[in-house]
């Protein structure tokens, strides 16, 4: 039961909730609830049902139809709004009766009859406003409907006849069913209803977290708070987790580090095991194992006899034994053939210049691939030994096969020249495939009272890598005067060691074209003796110095050492030179 204030004027009027019949007083209703509903049958005004008391019928409208119970009070609520309240009222009350009836019907319309089985007593019907502070805008838009029609007309178009089709009370729209004119009003009305939708112009905020839309700043501030304190708590919760993880963590990245300093050490070892064979320090055996085992191979290959492998074998170990070496590889008589050839021919050439008798030495079975730096001190000391200048500091020597060669810089390296040299070859030679370049060939000379320098070309002087201020140096090595000398000149310099990065040659002249260019004449112990031999022959064919001539554009290496011969030393000049060696370093041209 409702009760509906009155003016001050009027009695109070009481409207029942089930037919909209009103009274003056209380008692007038109960008596009324008794003789019209209790005692006739009940009947469900949305799905007709019936054959229950009162008490259940009102839990039945409760549980069953309560939104169409709330658009009810709503729709009453605006009616009242609509026709007003004071001078009306009988009409009013009449009106709303009719509007009651009418949406009942239209919802009863949708609506299937169900039975109600054991429905509990002492329930009472719960009414909820639907309207709210917007009411007033409801009322003023009404009010200017109520201006352009009479009430009955509005009621007639805004409600309907019993059993017609539900229209919109706020834009007339006709729906076929009652839930659809709900949403209708939710949808197009929200404003008036106190439920505002996102696309009614407002600003709107979205919840940076978790795409959640707001219309009001302060509820999306609130909303975005309980986002940070669930995640702070979620950190408290989970901070033993946490700990694990990081210990984890932790622990992989420690394994991480192991396995890359592991696999950087296997690839350090690996390095210096490629390095060691490269420069012959891998114990895998010296001059003596490699000559016999690649003398098998020739053998097994059937490019050798067994009887000369066993000839070649003996004068191996012969050679050996005295420490001379047996001159297989040995080619002389080249300079002479080159005087020769250079006075008859070679019309293109202005001056040459040769260095003093010097034989050629190849590389052999034995030292294939690592002897290139004994070979060339071999053909430097060749040429040492045919100058008298030098017989006080040579003692009748005879040119040593490699392995007297790395004894030899071994006595050296024990008189205390060149330590650090020493110690980078773990000062061992012997027995091993070990090169040498230029310091090894300074500290022997040295150790043999011959006066040396080493002349370090450590960068490139001209275009395109090349060396003019290497070839400009040994011409004024081998010439004291270009104007006015003859055409071949064969001097008493000795021969110039040449190194550079994983080779080294000899230097035997330099040739100046008529074109003013420079060429050098150099021996490589690459060259076998078949080649070299071809110089000795009479006609000499241009094609045959092609394998000695070097131009400046042949000589691209990055860096270059030479050794060149000067003279004999004193004995104190030797110690002074000995103790200079213990922080030796090259003589570098800018």
């Amino acid at each position: 039961m409702r009760m509906e204030p009155m003016p001050a004027t009027r009695c109070a009027m009481l409207s029942c909730d089930i037919c909209g019949a009103t009274v003056t007083s209380e008692p007038d209703m109960k008596a009324h609830l008794l003789v019209v509903h209790m005692e006739n049958e009940v009947i469900c005004p949305f799905c007709k049902l019936s054959g229950v008391n009162y008490e259940e019928m009102c839990f039945h409208i409760e549980t069953a139809h309560l939104e169409q119970n709330e658009i009810e009070q709503s729709f009453e609520r605006i009616k009242a709004i609509q026709y007003g309240t004071s001078d009306n009222k009988g009409s009013s009350l009449q009106c709303r009766v009719e509007v009651n009836s009418s949406i009942f019907s239209a919802c009863a319309s949708d609506h299937p009859k169900i039975l109600v089985q054991n429905l509990p007593k002492n329930s009472t019907l719960k009414h909820k406003a639907i309207l709210s502070e917007n009411l007033a805008e409801s009322r003023q838009l009404l009010k200017n409907k109520g201006n352009q029609s009479d009430p009955s007309e509005a009621k007639g178009s805004i409600y309907g006849t019993t059993y017609s089709p539900p229209e919109c009370p706020f834009c007339g729209k006709i729906e076929g069913c009652s839930r659809d004119m709900e949403m209708h009003v939710r949808s197009k009305h929200g404003n008036l209803l106190d439920t505002p939708l996102k696309d009614c112009g407002q600003p709107v905020y979205d919840c940076p977290m978790c795409g959640l839309t707001c219309t009001n700043y302060n509820i999306l501030q609130e909303h975005v708070d309980l986002h940070l304190e669930e995640s702070s708590f979620g950190q408290g919760t989970n901070s033993v987790q946490c700990s694990r993880d990081l210990e984890l963590a932790h622990q992989l990245q420690q394994e991480e580090d192991r396995n890359r300093r592991s696999k950087e050490s296997r690839q350090e070892i690996e390095e210096f095991q490629r390095l060691q064979r490269q420069y012959g320090l891998d114990n895998s055996g010296g001059y003596k194992q490699q000559q016999l085992r690649n003398m098998e191979i020739e053998v097994s290959r059937g490019r050798m006899h067994p009887c000369e492998f066993h000839k070649r074998k003996a004068d191996m170990m012969e050679s050996l034994a005295l420490g001379v070496d047996d001159g297989k590889t040995k080619t002389s008589g080249i300079i002479e053939a080159l005087y020769k050839y250079y006075q008859n021919a070679a019309t293109d050439v202005r001056h040459v210049w040769l260095s003093a008798a010097v034989d050629h030495f190849h590389s052999s079975f034995g030292d294939k691939g690592w002897g290139c730096g004994y070979r060339n001190f071999q053909m430097l000391l060749s040429s040492l030994l045919q100058n008298g200048s030098y017989d006080d500091c040579m003692k009748g020597m005879s040119v040593p096969c490699i392995p007297k060669i790395q004894s030899m810089i071994e006595d050296a390296w024990k008189e205390g020249f060149d330590p650090q040299g020493a110690s980078q070859l773990n000062n061992r030679l012997q027995g091993t495939r070990a090169w040498i370049g230029a310091c090894e060939v300074y500290t022997l000379l040295t150790s043999l009272r011959v006066k040396c320098r080493i002349i370090d070309f450590h960068k490139p002087t001209g275009p395109l890598g090349t060396h003019p201020r290497l070839f400009e140096w040994i011409l004024n090595y081998y010439c004291s005067e270009r104007e006015g000398s003859p055409k071949v000149v064969c001097t008493a310099k000795p021969p110039i060691y040449l190194q550079h990065q994983g080779h080294s040659r000899t230097v035997v002249g330099i040739e100046e074209r008529k074109n003013r260019t420079l060429c050098l004449l150099i021996f490589d112990p690459g060259c076998p003796s078949r080649e070299m031999q071809k110089l000795l022959k009479q006609d000499v064919e241009v094609s045959h110095l092609k394998q000695l001539r070097k131009f400046v554009g042949n000589l691209k290496h990055k860096q270059y050492q030479i050794v060149s011969v000067e003279g004999v030393l004193s004995p104190e000049e030797k110690v002074a030179r000995r103790q200079a060696s213990q922080v030796f370093t090259a003589e570098k041209i800018p």
